[in-house]
């Protein structure tokens, strides 16, 4: 186990907008950062980061919480991984007691798999590195490529033995299960019993995720066996699913974001020559056909991609078809092709670094250039060919969401097919319509399913219960409110003012205002105690005991901070505190010539409100059982005094709120 004075040390160190800057473009937004949403397909951030309280919040999905918070639900690490994360990123030595075997078996399978991928990363490099075989074959490959030393060891590259089943007896005598070598596909587990290793005598390719997880392999075969794949990637897992990463993203991640920019190719080798040549916001799509995820993987880092193809004009045909869905996703699309006979990996090879920069630079195209002068090649001077491609390229226009952008498009198509700007608007009309009615249709299916759903409404229960679900629901919003105002107050220092009844030396009745300054936390605390009130709403009271009795009793001259309250309240916390945030997003106080007034500005007003209306609230709830109480043709006398005594108080409060409360029962 980890130590708590380590995993206090981690807290303090980690700086959440410098982790989570690892995996979103972050832009500035007032005092806090803001970016898309790493959870939700999205094209406006809804992604707010906060330095100062250092907490995130995620308006797409509701998640939201601190720097482990977001590793544990970005990366699916456990508590201790994220941990162990940070640590490593920020060279923080842990102070922890050795597993035990009993530790080992409890811990979770999607441990145990990643557990397995990274045994198995440092096996096939070792088995590179230091043994004949692997120097012989697997190292002379890659020598053979081009690439350097530094750069084996920076990709983690290895090489499989022959042997049948060299890396599973290596694997089950250091203790990993046969099981999961089984579910990450390192291991083929026959009928007979017999074990094989899957990638034998393949130089190996891990794929990590973008935080550097081990989540699978790419091996390629030396040999001449026909029958063999070329390529052998492994099986989907829990841990590595091919259709949601990309090859490289780990390494190429800090250079995507700050150069703004991705180069997008196909293969294993394109992402390390380009590396190794300099260019490191290279990933790769890993031979399968670009995917939806993939490409939000990248448009976290950046709005921009490059794509890369070959000289080959039949494999340049096939590829394009991944544009329109980049174009979908709202992103700005370049596509650069190499000479003939050259790929990424070729070309990057045997050209200088600067001549290369040169050459992306001044030939990368705007998607619908390229398209345009590959597709007018095919068609030549037949009308109907060309009549096709103009369809095509309209088609992929319709994708672009910003309709801005889509009449720029249409006006550059017109001009490089030499066409009416007119006939492309009408086509283009036609198929966004398309686009529309399919979606509302969609829409509609997805409407008459809910209608199947059974429908629960406040007209179907009986009037108490009604009252019942009013009275809940009322309470709860005032209560978290009020811990709302906890959150993000509770420390300011402000002058609060008090009424009560004096009599004079005569016995005249006088009212007298008397002003004191205290914190919000002991004006909150203080009437709450002075009424004897207690929370109906467990979560809201959970975390009320928490920052009076743990945050504020200990730091009170101090804003809050989301590590002080229990890792299960986290995420709670975290979406109250966050919620006045969701403005900047738009930049909306920017675009108004109003200045925003905010809360903190009035918090006397509104905290002196809040207190006023749970105590409204309570009464009217305590009103209401006493109605309950008055049974017909019996002495309700005394009930009906205290109701009439207790009208009398309600009155005043809601005098001193300044509106009228109308009960909703009568006697």
């Amino acid at each position: 186990m980890i130590s708590k004075a380590s995993i206090d040390t981690v807290f303090e160190t980690a700086r959440v907008e410098e982790v989570i800057g690892d995996f979103v473009n972050l832009k500035r937004a007032g005092s806090n950062l803001k970016g898309l949403s790493p959870f939700s397909n999205e094209k406006s951030p809804s992604f707010m980061v906060s330095p100062v309280k250092q907490i995130w919040k995620d308006f797409s999905s509701g998640k939201g919480g601190n720097a482990v918070a977001f590793l544990m639900e970005h990366e699916h690490f456990t508590y201790p991984e994220a941990i162990r994360y940070l640590a490593k990123k920020y060279n923080i030595e842990l102070e922890e007691t050795e597993q035990t075997e009993q530790d080992k078996e409890q811990a979770n399978e999607k441990e145990s798999m990643y557990l397995v991928s990274e045994f198995a990363q440092k096996y096939f490099q070792n088995t590179l590195l230091n043994t004949d075989e692997g120097q012989a074959i697997g190292y002379s490959y890659f020598k053979e490529r081009g690439f350097t030393g530094d750069t084996i060891k920076k990709f983690g590259l290895g090489y499989s033995p022959e042997e049948w089943d060299a890396f599973t007896k290596e694997a089950l005598g250091k203790a990993y299960k046969l099981e999961y070598l089984d579910k990450t596909g390192f291991t083929i587990v026959r009928e007979d019993g017999r074990h094989i290793d899957r990638f034998r005598g393949r130089v190996m390719f891990p794929i990590q995720s973008m935080s550097g997880r081990v989540l699978g392999f790419g091996g390629r075969i030396l040999g001449n066996d026909k029958k063999a794949a070329k390529y052998l990637n492994s099986p989907e897992s829990d841990i590595y699913h091919k259709s949601k990463v990309l090859y490289g993203i780990y390494h190429a991640k800090q250079a995507i974001a700050k150069l703004d920019n991705c180069y997008l190719v196909e293969g294993y080798t394109d992402v390390i020559q380009f590396h190794q040549a300099g260019i490191e916001n290279t990933v790769a799509s890993s031979g399968t056909a670009l995917t939806p995820d993939q490409i939000r993987l990248i448009n976290r880092l950046t709005k921009n991609i490059t794509v890369l193809f070959d000289g080959d004009a039949a494999g340049l045909r096939a590829s394009i078809r991944g544009i329109d869905l980049i174009l979908e996703e709202g992103m700005n699309v370049k596509v650069c092709a190499f000479p003939d006979g050259e790929d990424p990996d070729s070309f990057a090879k045997k050209t200088p670094h600067d001549e290369l920069v040169a050459y992306l630079n001044d030939n990368a195209k705007d998607f619908i250039q390229f398209k345009a002068g590959l597709l007018m090649d095919e068609a030549k001077n037949d009308p109907v060919k060309k009549a096709g491609l103009i369809r095509d390229m309209v088609t992929s226009i319709s994708k672009i969401p910003d309709r801005i952008q889509r009449e720029i498009y249409i006006q550059e198509c017109a001009r490089i097919m030499d066409i009416s700007e007119q006939v492309l608007s009408s086509t283009l009309a036609q198929l966004v319509q398309k686009d529309v009615a399919d979606a509302g249709k969609k829409m509609k299916e997805e409407q008459r399913e809910n209608a199947m759903r059974p429908v629960y409404d406040d007209e179907m229960m009986p009037p108490d219960e009604q009252y019942r679900n009013e009275e809940v629901n009322s309470l709860d919003g005032i209560e978290k409110a009020i811990v709302d105002a906890l959150l993000k107050y509770g420390h300011v220092e402000d002058e609060f003012e008090d009424s009560y009844i004096k009599f004079d030396e005569f016995g005249v009745e006088k009212l007298v205002k008397e002003k004191k300054m205290c914190r919000v936390y002991e004006r909150i605390y203080m009437n709450i105690l002075e009424d004897e009130i207690e929370f109906s709403n467990t979560l809201f009271k959970g975390l009320y005991d928490e920052l009076i009795y743990k945050s504020y009793a200990l730091t009170e001259k101090r804003a809050f901070s989301i590590n002080d309250v229990s890792q299960d309240l986290q995420g709670f916390a975290t979406e109250l505190y966050m919620e006045d945030e969701k403005y900047l997003l738009s930049g909306w106080e920017e675009k108004q010539s109003i200045p925003v007034r905010l809360k903190v500005d009035t918090i006397v007003e509104h905290v002196d409100q809040l207190i006023l209306d749970l105590r409204w609230r309570l009464m009217d709830k305590y009103i209401a059982s006493l109605i309950s109480q008055v049974l017909p043709d019996a002495d309700n006398d005394e009930i009906m005094l205290q109701i009439r005594d207790n009208q009398v108080f309600i009155n005043k409060v809601s005098e001193k709120l300044g509106r009228i409360r109308v009960r909703k029962l009568n006697v």
